[in-house]
């Protein structure tokens, strides 16, 4: 069997493709924002809780909406335990494990780390759709000693991307 240039060439674009897509797979750490309506969210001065996917550890629950709820005041926000608000707040967790790609094997395992994701929504109380939806994906220190500073460090990393923050500074 003869091999041509062609060949060798399509098989060189297809180990590169391959590459791209191998990278184009690692995660993303960060925060990603959504805006639906920035006026309505200007003009809110009120919110309160409402249904969500909570953390089914207590502790780790109650960090989360502290910390939402100290970044919704500093924003000028004000709770709303019962009846009409301007917003509905609601969030989700999920801790994963990631596996570092790039990590030597030893005994034919890589290097995996644990990962939280958060996603708070501030919703439309009429229609319940999200008028603002911030999420971050970040590698955690699941020490118990450690993660509240880093619950507070992600909600504040979030919400510095809401979209009159710069009109209300800290």
């Amino acid at each position: 069997m003869r091999i041509t240039r062609s060949a060798i060439l399509i098989t060189c674009l297809l180990v590169a493709a391959g590459d791209l897509v191998l990278i184009g797979q690692q995660p993303k750490y960060g925060v990603t924002v959504r805006v639906a309506k920035a006026e309505q969210l200007a003009k809110a001065k009120t919110y309160s809780w409402t249904t969500s996917q909570p953390s089914h550890i207590k502790t780790i629950d109650a960090q989360i909406v502290a910390a939402v709820d100290r970044e919704l005041s500093a924003l000028g926000l004000t709770k709303v335990a019962s009846g009409n608000s301007d917003l509905l707040a609601t969030y989700a967790s999920v801790s994963r494990t990631d596996v570092d790609l790039k990590s030597k094997a030893k005994d034919g395992a890589r290097r995996e780390f644990p990962v939280g994701t958060l996603v708070v929504d501030l919703r439309d109380p009429a229609t319940r759709q999200p008028l603002f939806r911030v999420r971050i994906d970040k590698p955690i220190d699941t020490e118990p000693d450690k993660l509240e500073a880093a619950i507070n460090e992600a909600v504040t990393a979030m919400f510095e991307k809401y979209p009159t923050r710069t009109a209300t500074k800290r």
